[in-house]
């Protein structure tokens, strides 16, 4: 039963009881690890990790979930398998002495095996039924299983004697893996070993362009849901993690919660707050247009707020970088001091895309980040064609959201087709995208930034100048004159001359309102004097007034006494 057949994400009912693995990524690809009591077959080519997986799941079960388990090796001593895996941190030896595993090496020669109606697997059963009796075993390994039928051609007493060992496995309650050799054109060399197992898992290690990668694919998986996929796995020093394909329903939880981008001018033109958490973010532009510096200034604001940062530079070492931005104000060094940043630094070349996806994914799990970067991903063309890289980034940027982590990825753009088809695809998928490109004016390479895109918020749509100095980086408004964007020093002598403009008409200004003072005092003046003049002139009118009247007055008198007195005559 697949993933791909159920009619709900929901309508699988855990009926069937599992073992947990341990094996990192695996149990997740299994909806719970193996059927319980029941034995599994892992078929692959020689060196593909068959081997390595049966191992870590006897001693994950061992240490993990209290279940010890028995090893049998038909074809490595103990001593050589302990040996083997003690690169991987697993102490065999000490396992033993716990009475946690027991390893056994049988070893079978051909020439013993008779092929008649009477070969069986008694001796085996015996020596297995005491090996689990001893430790009270829950789960088994044998590894190899061609070893055991090596000299047996005749397919009907095979067929019996796979079926007897399957179900003497099944009675005794015991979680098994059988390994086996991948025939030519079957799972396995006899071609029976997949029929009769319950669950079946295909290894494959494949080489493309001198790069390695090792790939997982459940072939069958009787009673349960399981991923169908091919899934990459990676073997290093803390054993096996394997990859799960992220699902296909974008249905991950969102955030409204802004982060800074370590540079104010820009947050501010982007709503004045920045980018969502747990968003995508896009840096292109040419060479040494300083998207590795808005990288590391988007980590260092990152770490300055107590949050974990891994940063992933496929084109400069960790010293480098920290060199490097140290001349710009960044202390980088004390971060990682700090155990905030951490810095994993390869050539793309170290691996194939599954295989770096493999590792991203593991190295973000054991760090558990808040921000990551990618820094350039273009350099992972050198591995893979373009879709091959869009689809890395998709399932890198699906994983990356459903944990609420914020991704800032930094692309090279030249003027071809292969790095503008990457731009694009790439650009799709972000949720924000900063365009830095150069500009060329006046004999001068300058800077220029402005936002592609930011989904969710108001963004500007103008062209900053992007300036880096020694005290960080900084965004400053570009001028538009008769002839264009004006930037660096064309832009600060247009802004000399306009300050030179501003003094000369606050000058013109001054000097004017002094006229004017002037030219209001003279009119003043007049006007004091014309009005002294009309208050003279007024005077001497009403002088002559109030002297007719006065005669008038005298005459008035006069006359009446002249009149009394002739009456008293």
């Amino acid at each position: 039963m697949s993933l791909e057949t159920a009619n709900t994400p929901n309508s699988y009912l855990s009926s069937l009881p599992k073992t947990l693995t341990g094996i990192t990524g695996l149990d997740e690809i299994t909806k719970g690890g193996l059927p319980k009591g029941r034995p599994t077959l892992i078929c692959g080519s020689a060196g593909c990790g068959k081997t390595l997986f049966s191992i870590e799941f006897i001693v994950r079960g061992a240490l993990e979930f209290n279940e010890p388990g028995v090893f049998m090796a038909f074809e490595e001593k103990s001593e050589e398998l302990a040996q083997n895996v003690a690169s991987l941190g697993f102490d065999l030896n000490q396992l033993q002495k716990d009475k946690l595993i027991k390893l056994d090496h049988v070893h079978i020669e051909r020439s013993e095996i008779e092929e008649t109606g009477e070969y069986d697997l008694d001796g085996l059963f015996i020596r297995l039924g005491y090996a689990i009796d001893q430790i009270g075993a829950k789960r088994v390994v044998l590894d190899t299983i061609e070893n055991l039928f090596s000299g047996l051609s005749n397919q009907g007493i095979l067929r019996a004697e796979l079926r007897r060992l399957f179900e003497w496995l099944k009675a005794r309650k015991v979680t098994t893996i059988i390994t086996g050799e991948r025939g030519d054109g079957t799972l396995t060399r006899h071609g029976l070993e997949e029929y009769v197992s319950d669950c079946v898992i295909l290894l494959d290690h494949r080489v493309s362009n001198q790069i390695s990668t090792r790939l997982l694919r459940i072939v069958k998986y009787r009673g349960s849901m399981h991923g169908t996929n091919e899934y990459p796995f990676l073997i290093n020093e803390k054993g096996i993690s394997v990859l799960p394909v992220t699902s296909l329903t974008l249905d991950h939880p969102v955030s409204s919660e802004r982060v800074s981008s370590g540079i104010p001018a820009l947050d501010k033109m982007l709503d004045g707050q920045g980018f969502f958490k747990g968003s995508s973010i896009l840096i292109s532009g040419t060479a040494g247009t300083g998207k590795t510096s808005i990288a590391a200034s988007f980590a260092n604001e990152a770490c300055l707020r107590n949050e974990r940062c891994i940063y992933f530079a496929f084109e400069e070492s960790s010293f480098q970088i920290i060199r490097n931005m140290r001349s710009i104000g960044f202390d980088l060094q004390t971060h990682i001091d700090k155990g905030l940043l951490k810095f994993q630094a390869s050539r793309p070349t170290l691996n194939g895309l599954e295989m770096h996806l493999v590792a991203i994914h593991k190295q973000i799990k054991e760090f558990k980040p808040s921000v990551v970067i990618l820094d350039p991903i273009t350099n992972l063309i050198t591995v893979g064609t373009v879709s091959d890289v869009k689809s890395m980034l998709i399932r890198l940027i699906d994983f990356l959201q459903a944990e609420q982590i914020t991704v800032l990825f930094t692309a090279l753009t030249l003027n071809n087709v292969i790095n503008e088809q990457t731009d694009e695809g790439v650009s799709s998928l972000v949720d924000a995208w900063l365009l830095v490109k150069d500009i060329e004016f006046n004999g001068e390479r300058n800077r220029g930034l402005y936002v592609m895109k930011s989904r969710g918020m108001k963004h500007s749509n103008q062209v900053r100048e992007f300036i880096i100095t020694d005290k960080g980086l900084d965004l400053v408004n570009v001028y538009l004159g008769s002839e264009g964007v004006l930037t660096g020093s064309a832009r600060e002598a247009q802004q000399l001359l306009e300050e030179t403009g501003i003094v000369i008409r606050e000058y013109a200004t001054n000097r004017k309102d002094r006229e004017i003072e002037r030219k209001k005092l003279i009119l003043e003046s007049k006007i004091a004097s014309l009005k002294e003049e009309f208050e003279s002139v007024q005077d001497e009118l009403n002088k002559t007034y109030i002297e007719d009247e006065l005669r008038k007055e005298v005459m008035e008198k006069n006359r009446e006494q002249m009149t009394r007195s002739r009456h008293n005559e």
